[in-house]
């Protein structure tokens, strides 16, 4: 118990920030949204115009989850639910791999296996804080409920679906850790598990059974592949329905104990999937810094790459039905509140699934810069530096593998749009429609591509934190700001609630151009900066 205990107060000091801070901004969303909702969407009308429009449009189901009827509580559970599921995976996934595998790959949890503790006690203590941050996580949604006027019964179930998903996500992160042999590896594999299980849980919804007065959707089996969709089946605030959570317990016991048995049949450091032998020589592209920092990146590039061609290919197809409403009936009106005033309805639809397409080219961008920190920590990058290449051309090289990843992940979903687009006989047009939305995400992308390396440069401790939680933020503002009914001021803190908008056949590009300006500059002063610094390894 001794060494048990000494291990999981070292994850709990080395993660009190950090989870401290993702608690904390989890409860104050699940607070804010609350309010928001009341303040905005409080007239029973105006709820069920709002689930017309989500049930008429299998794009926003898709993002939100199926709507279980107009009271104000079962309409927060629509507009927040899945997007909590979704954090609540990555948080869990995450807080696996690090305290895992990544001990492993940098030699520490050979440090703490030459100490007489069982084998089994360093995954143990990682699962054991696992389970308490949940618990923290189930308590705080639920209190925030409370606290926001909510339905008691409802909101600890609430809290309570949302700890289980992140259990069933903890045990795909440890169960990713004794499968692959690098940290980036496995929480690449753990990370896209989530993200399946997000759009499963969406396909499922998407392809429900509407209602006959369109407020309610009973979701396909899609949805029951998925740990965030056995969340939503347990209805808070409508059925109360705490069954389907088993699934979510039975999973995760499954997958620590799967990861157990590998634990104690497997060399330290080893994995199941091991690394390949490689090549004799290295290939001519990897001479310079540049191919090295693609070579480095392209297995990741592919996967945001594929995710951008299902949302695309999705886009695309049902973008003839969103178009089909006409332009004066109220669901068309709650479509357009969702992008930009003056847009077609189809070109509205399309600006809601490429904001997804183009969140996911943002994600591509921050994981770039990620990369370059990593390189730098784990001193690899002196190697690199060792030879004759300047930092500014170092760190020019990952901004530039960025901006290459970002239009990739963009160009993919374009031409996917625009093939689906065209199976279905969609109407002329749709395919430049495809490729003007994709390319008003460029500017988003680009801006945070630079000002996270501008965090890396300044604070290099802190660039995959701030990353991807300013990049959680934007997200949530730029996907549910309007629908929620936040504060203009809020809304605009978010890059895509400034990405260039269709006006009837123009475009105001005056967003994109400030935020192309600003990134350029965030690029040109992290790139000076870096010259003024030294390697920072810790």
């Amino acid at each position: 118990m001794t060494g048990l205990g000494s291990l999981l107060r070292q994850r709990i000091r080395r993660d009190r920030v950090q989870v401290l801070s993702w608690l904390l901004a989890i409860g104050a969303l699940v607070f804010f949204a609350a309010t928001a909702l009341e303040d905005n969407f409080g007239g029973q009308a105006q709820r069920e115009v709002l689930l017309r429009l989500a049930t008429a449009n299998p794009a926003i189901v898709v993002l939100r989850g199926p709507p279980q009827g107009a009271d104000f509580d079962a309409l927060f559970i629509f507009s927040i639910f899945a997007f909590l599921g979704l954090l609540a995976g990555l948080v869990n996934t995450f807080l696996a791999v690090r305290h895992f595998r990544a001990e492993e790959e940098t030699g520490r949890a050979e440090l703490v296996a030459a100490t007489p503790i069982p084998r089994l006690l360093p995954l143990t203590a990682t699962l054991l804080w696992g389970l308490i941050v949940n618990l923290l996580l189930a308590l705080m949604v639920s209190g925030c409920c409370v606290a926001a006027g909510l339905d008691v019964a409802g909101s600890i179930l609430t809290g309570v679906a949302l700890g289980a998903i992140g259990i069933s996500f903890l045990a795909v992160g440890l169960l990713a850790s004794e499968l692959m042999l690098t940290s980036r590896a496995a929480n690449g594999i753990a990370a896209g598990t989530v993200v399946l299980a997000y759009l499963a849980r969406g396909v499922g919804d998407a392809l429900g059974a509407v209602s006959d007065d369109g407020l309610f959707v009973t979701s396909a089996w899609p949805s029951w592949l998925s740990p965030i969709g056995w969340g939503l089946a347990s209805h808070p605030f409508t059925a109360n329905d705490a069954t389907p959570l088993v699934l979510n317990v039975g999973l995760a016991t499954v997958l620590v104990a799967s990861a157990c048995l590998l634990h104690v049949r497997r060399d330290s450091g080893a994995s199941v999937f091991g690394a390949g032998r490689g090549r004799a020589t290295a290939r001519a592209t990897l001479s310079g810094s540049l191919g090295l920092a693609w070579r480095l990146q392209w297995p990741s590039v592919i996967g945001w790459a594929l995710g951008a061609a299902l949302l695309g290919a999705f886009g695309g197809a049902l973008g003839t039905i969103a178009g089909s409403d006409g332009a004066t009936n109220p669901i068309a009106e709650q479509l357009r509140a969702l992008s930009g005033d003056g847009e077609s309805l189809s070109q509205a639809f399309l600006s809601v699934i490429f904001t997804a397409v183009g969140i996911l080219a943002a994600g591509c961008a921050v994981q770039a810069v990620i990369r370059a920190r990593q390189e730098e920590a784990v001193t690899t990058a002196e190697l690199v530096l060792a030879a004759p290449v300047r930092r500014v051309r170092w760190l020019a090289d990952y901004l530039a593998v960025g901006i290459a990843a970002v239009l990739i992940v963009l160009i993919v979903a374009a031409v996917a749009a625009s093939l689906s687009a065209a199976a279905v006989d969609a109407e002329e047009g749709a395919a430049r429609d495809a490729f003007a939305s994709a390319l008003a995400q460029l500017p988003a992308a680009l801006l945070y591509l630079s000002l996270v390396a501008l965090v890396f440069v300044l604070w290099p401790r802190f660039t995959a934190p701030v990353g991807w939680g300013v990049l959680v933020a934007g997200a949530f503002l730029g996907l549910f700001g309007k629908l929620v009914g936040l504060p203009e001021w809020a809304e605009n803190l978010s890059p895509f609630s400034h990405t260039p908008v269709a006006l009837g056949t123009e475009v105001d590009w005056s967003g994109g151009f400030v935020m192309i300006a600003l990134a350029l500059v965030a690029g040109v002063g992290a790139s000076v900066l870096l010259e003024r610094r030294d390697i920072a390894s810790m």
